[in-house]
């Protein structure tokens, strides 16, 4: 991949981890999704500011046995797949203060 690609949480959402799952609610359409525990982990890491390419290395990678350049065009399918949702938001700069509006339960 020649191109860096930012990921952050949309501010559009509510979240709840439930075991290694989160369920994800749109705020937009009260739509509900349930993460697997690749998409947890990579939605958790989107923080606006970290690459994905170095959220799959140092996050999923660490946790999963993968390898990285097929774990890297997952999480690019999946990051745009959740970004088509309203759950993430993909920009290739820094996405700056991309903070949850509604609060995030643990």
């Amino acid at each position: 991949m020649s191109r860096k690609l930012y990921v952050a949480r949309s501010p559009r959402i509510a979240a709840r981890k439930l075991g290694e799952e989160m369920l994800v609610m749109s705020a937009v359409d009260s739509t509900l999704f349930t993460l697997n525990p690749t998409a947890t982990i990579l939605w958790q890491a989107a923080d606006g500011a970290t690459p994905l390419d170095e959220i799959v290395e140092h996050k999923i990678c660490s946790e999963f046995d993968v390898n990285p350049d097929e774990a890297l065009r997952d999480a690019e399918t999946l990051a745009n797949d959740l970004a088509t949702r309203g759950i993430l938001l993909i920009s290739e700069q820094p996405i700056g203060a991309a903070k949850p509006r509604l609060q995030e339960s643990a």
